[in-house]
């Protein structure tokens, strides 16, 4: 056994002469313990949070999606659209006209993001997270339907049960030359209500999923589609059907998928967790002044030691040694109780859920949570760094002792 780890064990198991001094070790091990439990579980949280945003847009976005650099709409021929099915792990292509328009409602009316999509969209288990109520159809191309977002539906006051009451879609349009009436100015088309979704509050309160036929007519569209939505086939990279699709299109078409095509969000949310990290490291790192505290003391306890064994021809090297390791054990003896009771938080609240979020509408009843490896070992090199500062000084100090005064 290495001869300063075998001294700095026998400190630490050891009494010592003044009460205080185990009471300060023992005080700065329940400190590490729980700051590196806090730790743990507030990182696995928003991991938790990051997965739950990515499945719940997931139920709404495809795994790619296609649109012009510049630009709001593109050309969308059978020729090109073939060409994009024949690529290797194309399995389905959505087709999308998306664009702001006035929805009614009795008396009530709003301004809602129209989303045109072709038949392939309820075909790729759409709507798979979340809440999902009616019927799972957009209608027939005399009869179209609609399905809304809950957050429209609750504020124009849509009641499902009204078969005779149904939704009106407005569209501007360029009115000719010298025309007054006002109807010439937008194009109009009534939708029944096929069903709600609540998904993520942006979709929510802002989406209205409607036909592609419909959208193509009300807007004037014709053979132009605003984006292209690509599902992936199950035994093929979603980043390979990406590169390939991206070598094929060219410059003037960006090729996203659902990390990217929602970047903003999930970059606060890492910025988030960064910043988390970095505050709950400075609590852990005012938690680790009790090691210096106790290793200082002890320094002073054990100066008649330390000149001993400088006088047997220790050197300053291995009392320096024999500190740190000793801050080190009391640091690392909290962290593995730490990081083994945030695990088993983690597991249980994964497991049976043990925090509620307390938000009734919540699409999950509880705080999500995953635990990745390198949260653990980010958290084990800030405690190493943290230990190494903590033990530092008072190692130093005890390897200074005078030999001659001390003996």
């Amino acid at each position: 056994m290495n001869l300063s780890f075998f001294i700095a064990s026998r400190y630490f198991r050891s009494k010592k002469k003044r009460n205080f001094i185990n009471i300060l070790s023992r005080i700065a091990m329940i400190g590490v313990a729980v700051g590196t439990m806090a730790l743990v579980i507030v990182l696995s949280v928003f991991n938790g949070l990051e997965d739950l945003i990515r499945g719940l847009y997931a139920s709404f976005d495809a795994p790619l999606k296609i649109e012009l650099v510049k630009g709001k709409s593109f050309e969308a021929g059978d020729d090109f659209l073939d060409s994009l099915r024949d690529v290797e792990g194309v399995e389905a292509i959505t087709e999308v006209i998306e664009d702001n328009a006035l929805l009614k409602y009795g008396e009530d009316q709003m301004v809602v993001t129209m989303k045109g999509v072709s038949d392939e969209f309820l075909d790729e288990e759409r709507f798979e997270r979340g809440y999902f109520a009616g019927e799972m159809t957009l209608g027939s191309q005399k009869q179209p339907k609609a399905i809304m977002g809950r957050g429209v539906s609750f504020m124009l006051g849509v009641d499902p049960k009204n078969e005779f009451e149904q939704l009106r879609m407005f569209y501007p349009k360029a009115p000719r030359a010298g025309t007054i009436d006002p109807r010439q100015m937008y194009n109009s088309g009534r939708l029944g209500l096929a069903g709600t979704f609540s998904v993520e509050k942006k979709f929510d309160d802002n989406y209205v999923v409607v036909p592609l036929s419909f959208a193509r007519d009300i807007m004037g569209y014709g053979d132009r589609r605003t984006a292209l939505e690509v599902k992936v086939a199950a035994d093929f990279s979603v980043s390979d059907v990406k590169a390939r699709l991206r070598q094929m299109l060219g410059g003037d078409f960006t090729v996203k998928d659902t990390d990217e095509q929602h970047a903003g969000l999930l970059r606060a949310i890492r910025i988030e967790k960064l910043f988390v990290f970095i505050t709950l490291t400075f609590i852990l790192a005012v938690a680790s002044f009790n090691i210096f505290f106790s290793l200082s003391m002890l320094a002073i306890e054990k100066k008649k030691d330390i000149a001993v064994m400088m006088a047997m021809g220790a050197t300053e090297k291995l009392i320096r040694a024999i500190y740190v390791k000793q801050g080190a054990i009391i640091a690392f003896s909290g962290a593995i109780v730490g990081l083994v009771l945030g695990f088993l938080v983690c597991w249980f609240q994964d497991r049976f859920g043990l925090v509620s979020l307390g938000v009734a509408s919540s699409v999950v009843d509880s705080y999500p949570v995953k635990m990745i490896w390198t949260d653990f070992l980010w958290t084990s090199l800030s405690l190493i760094v943290i230990t190494f500062f903590a033990a530092y000084r008072p190692a130093s100090i005890a390897s200074k002792v005078n030999t001659v005064e001390h003996l």
